[in-house]
């Protein structure tokens, strides 16, 4: 059974997206590699109106969607192992390691909040996880699942065809990748560095490394840091906080 994703939402028609185009895209609709489901919440409204939600308890601006209706809505889907997702900016951060796990998984079940929230007691009764993808708040959660669900399914197998372009990518050991370059050689006074150049392969991998050292100690001081004793606990050489090449 291909990974399967299943999205709750109130917007359907938001999806697939960019999850419909390029390789993903042509990896679920002609190759059948993994598999994307949509269920509008709408239809599970027990109110007349067809409300979803209602005030805050303890008084608020906004609403909160009922846990009811979400409820219903999860206990029509065959859940069948799947990690319950729900796309929140109060959630743990988004990471590859996380990504890895569910990736493993036959698919993931993600819930896309929108007003308020959702009513914690759904959240806790059937065991979401609350995923967060970036220190930024959005009026749903559809965007932040198209970006897990791309995340997750391009490591599904065969999707992106080469197995490498993965192996080297940003934060597979805990760092960012390196830049990239290609022809033509000057763009605009800028130069292709000459070492991409020389054919030698062992300067070549040094300089990647140390690109990719730099690049994380200047971005992301925090992997950085979590590199160095990373490499320290394994009994590898002591790093500065600057790498070498600096």
């Amino acid at each position: 059974m291909p990974f399967t994703a299943t999205v709750l939402t109130m917007f359907p028609e938001a999806f697939p997206g960019p999850l419909g185009v390029s390789l993903i895209g042509t990896a679920w609709k002609e190759q059948d590699l993994w598999r994307l489901e949509t269920l509008d919440i709408r239809g599970f409204s027990k109110d007349k109106r067809g409300f979803l939600d209602d005030t805050p308890a303890g008084g608020g601006v906004g609403a909160v969607l009922k846990a009811d209706v979400i409820a219903a809505a999860l206990d029509s889907v065959e859940v069948g192992g799947r990690p319950l997702l729900y796309m929140s900016a109060r959630g743990r951060p988004l990471t590859q390691a996380r990504v890895k796990e569910w990736a493993k998984a036959p698919g993931v079940v993600v819930l896309c909040g929108r007003f308020e929230g959702v009513d914690q007691r759904v959240l806790d009764a059937r065991g979401f996880e609350e995923v967060s993808v970036g220190d930024a708040v959005l009026a749903g959660g559809e965007a932040a699942a198209m970006v897990v669900i791309e995340a997750c399914v391009r490591l599904a197998p065969g999707v992106l065809g080469n197995f490498e372009s993965t192996q080297e990518e940003s934060f597979e050991d805990g760092l960012l990748e390196h830049p990239q370059y290609t022809r033509p050689r000057t763009f605009e006074g800028l130069d292709i560095p000459e070492v991409l150049l020389s054919g030698d392969h062992k300067k070549v991998a040094q300089w990647r490394t140390s690109m990719r050292e730099e690049t994380t100690r200047e971005r992301r001081p925090d992997l950085w840091e979590a590199h160095l004793a990373n490499q320290q606990a394994k009994g590898g050489p002591k790093k500065t906080g600057k790498p070498k090449g600096d």
